[in-house]
């Protein structure tokens, strides 16, 4: 029997759509809901990540909408998937099961990476959150704080604070500056999302069903990869256990001709078919979009290679510290680096790569200008100003 097959341009939209690229949710919840979770980012170059991800898929996004959400209306948690990110509270019971496996593994992993005593801190940061209410990080341990070791040197007391977090005893409350404010999980997470006790089964029957979902198509290891809540031996199990019933193998094209075998529904290919096309105009994408969170996905889906170089030393760098891509249709046609300038009150480019084979002409460029005013409106600064010598070759 002949094994389905996804040609690479419908592989394409239908990962875009799953991602809400192509039309979508106009409610915020709603589309936080389809995308499963956004990553939250400090660094803000022009507007932190999470807020860019949106409004990249909501036109009439503003970052209040996301603050509300979070910190006034409760429909939304900040935890922990493969990085930092918000959550639809109503999948906090399916959090109970990394809760305990991160109890298990980070007593492990921090006793050798952070000071030591953090353990013997838990008590007295639940004490004083308990008694006294909301704390930040600089709130304990002060007589443990010293000026060396930089950001990774984390005293006794900030890391209980950050464990207590990450195994579920504590919750963000809301940002300050950006920086966490932690209270009692009881006070942050409402009923009946916090009483809510699952098997474990049902939460790794769960985490693997609406990863594949969310994806579209997927390996097992990419399923366990989305929420990182479970195992890639338990999503290769789910996956083998619901082969031929739930789900069958395809492949799927690459950008270089080439198949890969994934898993997917079985009406895979009438979804791709209907997906809708995503939208013709441009779109600026945070580094740390989920359409990108899969470097090497992204490379061979679409023929784009990036790496973020916020790590790299200056001289080292191809592109720049903070480089964002740009999508095009189905195409990430190519990468822009720019600024929100406060002094100015502007948005300034920089520079701009197009990827080969794409002619940077007068239609493009009238693209890309309305959607950098677009962003320029997010981030509430000016209209873009283009540096000389903007427009650079392909590297």
């Amino acid at each position: 029997m002949t094994m389905p097959r996804l040609s690479n341009p419908d592989a394409r939209r239908l990962f875009l759509a799953r991602h809400g690229l192509c039309g979508g949710p106009s409610d915020t919840m709603a589309l936080i809901d389809q995308l499963g979770f956004v990553q939250v980012d400090s660094i803000n170059m022009v507007e932190r990540a999470h807020h860019m991800i949106l409004s990249a898929r909501m036109k009439r996004y503003r970052p209040r909408d996301l603050i509300r959400l979070l910190e006034r209306d409760r429909q939304l948690f900040e935890h922990w998937t493969h990085d930092a990110a918000v959550i639809p509270v109503a999948f906090f019971p399916y959090w109970r099961l990394r809760f305990a496996r991160d109890r298990q593994d980070l007593m492990a992993k921090w006793k050798n990476w952070r000071r030591d005593g953090f353990a013997e801190k838990f008590d007295a940061v639940l004490e004083r959150v308990r008694d006294h209410g909301p704390v930040m990080a600089r709130d304990v341990g002060e007589d443990e704080q010293r000026s060396s070791g930089g950001w990774w040197d984390w005293h006794p007391s900030k890391t209980a604070l950050e464990f207590l977090w990450r195994t579920g005893q504590l919750a963000v409350c809301r940002r300050e500056g950006f920086q966490k404010v932690f209270d009692l999980t009881e006070r942050v997470i409402p009923e009946p999302y916090l009483s809510r006790d699952l098997p474990e089964a049902e939460i790794v029957e769960w985490a693997a069903a609406s990863a594949l979902d969310r994806l579209g198509f997927a390996t097992s290891g990419e399923i366990a990869a989305f929420w990182e809540a479970i195992s890639p031996a338990e999503a290769k199990a789910w996956c083998q256990r619901h082969l031929e019933r739930e789900l069958i193998e395809i492949e799927i094209l690459q950008a270089d001709g080439t198949p890969r075998r994934v898993y997917a529904r079985p009406d895979v290919e009438d979804a791709a078919a209907t997906a809708p096309p995503p939208p013709g105009g441009m779109r600026v994408l945070s580094p740390f979009d989920p359409a990108l969170r899969d470097r090497k996905r992204a490379e061979r889906l679409f023929g784009f290679h990036y790496r973020i170089e916020i790590f790299v030393p200056a001289p080292r760098r191809r592109y720049g510290y903070y480089v964002f891509p740009l999508l095009e249709g189905d195409r990430l046609v190519g990468r822009i680096d720019m600024k929100r300038d406060p002094a100015e009150g502007c948005l300034t480019v920089r520079a701009l790569w197009p990827e080969f084979g794409v002619r940077w002409g007068k239609g493009r460029q009238a693209r890309l200008e309305a959607e950098l005013a677009r962003v320029a409106r997010v981030a509430g600064c000016s209209d873009p100003r283009f540096a000389d010598g903007w427009l650079r070759q392909p590297l």
